[in-house]
């Protein structure tokens, strides 16, 4: 056992208690007109507000790591706690991870350690008092070899049980009730290497079906997270043959995101730098090559391979996903922290969209579920499913609602811009502003212009 985890004392009434939510940061002028607003007034920009949206300031600074191949062995005495660890165990983070669930607590444990080889991980339940915790792990302790970490799971949150279980080399201390991420992440601190390379969050933007606009959605949210909440952020399009972030952001990049594609084992950090074009100080674009005349077999690996160096360089990474399906697609939307679906608010969108949010949601249980952006609603003369209809059917509400508005999102991409850039007012806008506040945690300070600024109508 060790105690090179151990927790500071200062932490301790942390780690007993469920991470703080805070509230959705909103626009200004819906935050005021909000309370009474129905879900089919969203048309014109207003973002869904529920529970669902929350943001936990306790969120890790990057993305979430996958865990070694190690074997994890947990001496249960409660049922809940099984069924908890064995929710865990199909968690997209565990994937490597072997776990072994065995009835008895820490009497058990004595008995299984006295005759077999020590895991990795030893978690162990007690709910009895702290002399006889204390005194079981005593014993275990002779079983046990030095490198195993240990994880206790009591009862009662008792801040001299916690010291003396610190004394003696346990890894951590948690006491119910906790949620599946939180088990994941408690893990993730112990074995995950402090020196290893940093994992930025990854945001996976796909749509419902062609056409409704998520290239667009992608590349204003990577805009808007750079240069409105400022954070460094890296814009990846994968799709390689019909990719627009060079045209949408007025970029002439002579190499892509397809020469690391199809040379993965040259792709590291280096050679992704190299690669990566620089619109901004904050952000950075892996364009695709946008070319027909070369059919690019790429293998799934390749991806893998190119989009964990993206993340390695920067805390958030968009990423712009084709309409298509496959499994590289299906793994690297599997693999996101977050995941965005675009959709219109027509029939063929309902479908799809729901296909994919249910398979989000099966495939990734302990994460936040895939977000609903709505966008072209209120084309005049157009039939469409009403707002609240649709997230009913779908089953999320969604983040944001974009109004039809062809002639900013039409003049923003004539001029190379960002619709941040030809109108920061407009509703498009503050509504996109608002998904990066949500995916950050951050509120976006709005900047006053300067008064020369002003007088050149800039």
């Amino acid at each position: 056992m060790s105690n090179e985890n151990a927790l500071f004392d200062e932490d301790f009434e942390d780690v007993f208690s469920d991470d703080p939510l805070a509230d959705l940061v909103r626009p200004a002028a819906e935050a005021e007109s909000a309370g009474e607003a129905d879900v089919e007034a969203a048309p014109d920009g207003v973002v869904a507000d529920n529970d669902a949206g929350m943001i936990s300031p306790a969120e890790p600074a990057g993305g979430d790591a996958m865990l070694p191949a190690i074997s994890i062995k947990l001496f249960y005495e409660r049922q809940e706690t099984r069924g908890l660890m064995e929710v865990c165990a199909h968690d997209r983070r565990m994937g490597r991870a072997t776990i072994e669930c065995i009835p008895g607590g820490i009497p058990a444990a004595i008995a299984y350690m006295s005759e077999n080889p020590t895991p990795n991980l030893l978690m162990i339940e007690s709910s009895d008092s702290a002399a006889q915790v204390l005194r079981e792990i005593d014993a275990l302790a002779e079983h046990c070899d030095e490198t195993v970490k240990v994880m206790v799971i009591g009862a009662v949150n008792d801040i001299m049980l916690y010291r003396q279980l610190m004394a003696r080399g346990v890894s951590e201390y948690l006491v119910p009730p906790f949620q599946p991420l939180q088990i994941i992440r408690s893990i993730g601190d112990l074995f995950i290497n402090p020196d290893a390379p940093f994992v930025g969050k990854q945001i996976s933007i796909v749509g419902a079906k062609g056409g409704v606009g998520a290239s667009t959605i992608a590349h204003n949210l990577a805009w808007a997270l750079s240069e409105n909440v400022k954070v460094n952020t890296t814009l990846v399009d994968l799709d390689l043959s019909f990719g627009t972030t060079a045209l949408d952001f007025n970029q002439e990049t002579p190499q892509t995101v397809a020469d690391a594609l199809l040379a993965p084992e040259r792709a590291d950090d280096a050679v992704i730098e190299r690669l990566l074009a620089k619109p901004t100080d904050r952000l950075s674009l892996f364009t695709a090559p946008a070319t027909i005349n070369q059919i690019m077999d790429i293998p799934d690996e390749a991806y893998s391979v190119v989009i964990e160096g993206a993340r390695r360089n920067v805390p958030y990474l968009v990423l712009d996903l084709p309409h298509m399906w496959s499994s590289w697609m299906l793994n690297t939307l599997v693999a996101s922290d977050e995941v965005i679906i675009v959709c219109q608010p027509d029939l063929a969108s309902l479908r799809n969209g729901k296909n994919m949010i249910d398979q989000m949601k099966a495939k990734r249980p302990n994460d936040h579920p895939p977000r609903l952006v709505l966008n072209m609603s209120g084309v005049p003369k157009r039939p469409e499913i009403p707002v609240k209809d649709f997230a009913a059917a779908i089953g999320v509400e969604p983040e944001i609602i974009l109004p039809f508005d062809p002639e900013l999102f039409g003049t923003a991409a004539n001029n190379g811009q960002m619709i941040s850039e030809t109108d920061a007012t407009s509703k498009s806008s503050q509504a996109i502003d608002h998904l990066a506040s949500t995916l950050t945690g951050r509120t976006i300070v709005p900047q006053e212009k300067s008064f020369l600024k002003k007088l050149l109508g800039k």
